[in-house]
């Protein structure tokens, strides 16, 4: 079974109803909607969806996703980013639940930047489906605070990690000692 990068608490449980639900939308994608969805999310909102925090980025700890990536065939590039979405354990994916969220929008970013170019692109002729049009509308509808907090969300639902949750009182039975 697949962990995601920030498991503890789910960040979702303090996001606004509007914004779970899209979140619930995402979840419910096939894995090529929602790389769909994300591609049109930067090609639709453009430049006003960066890197959610530049100062808090730092494209050298993923020189495999922002380097080697780039190398990549388009269909191994296409299997990479699959396997983000699935949270399969390979290395791409280990290397994209390693990272912080901040990171993980960066390296959604720095792809949607270089689609079509040395990234994949949609394939030509694309028509998405009424799913990822939806939730692309509902996205727009956000304020940009909320597709920023909604971005972070879906990137930290990607990827695998080895880490595991730490256990809570009620898991456990035991009371936090000194």
């Amino acid at each position: 079974m697949s962990q995601s990068a920030s498991q503890n608490i789910p960040s979702s449980a303090y996001l606004p109803e509007k914004t779970q639900n899209v979140i619930n939308a995402f979840g419910k994608l096939g894995t090529d909607d929602k790389l769909a969805l994300l591609y049109l999310v930067y090609q639709k909102m453009g430049d006003s969806v960066t890197p959610a925090a530049p100062t808090a980025t730092d494209p050298e700890l993923a020189p495999l996703l922002l380097n080697d990536f780039y190398s990549l065939s388009p269909d191994k590039q296409l299997d990479a980013m699959r396997d983000i979405v699935n949270g399969a354990d390979t290395e791409y994916s280990h290397a994209y639940g390693s990272l912080k969220e901040n990171n993980q929008l960066m390296v959604w970013f720095a792809w949607a930047q270089a689609m079509g170019q040395t990234v994949i692109g949609l394939p030509d002729g694309y028509n998405p489906t009424q799913a990822v049009t939806g939730a692309l509308s509902h996205i727009e509808d956000l304020d940009f605070e909320e597709q920023i907090s909604l971005l972070r969300e879906v990137a930290s639902s990607m990827g695998y990690s080895n880490i595991k949750p730490i256990p809570t009182q009620a898991e456990t039975g035991k009371t936090a000692s000194l």
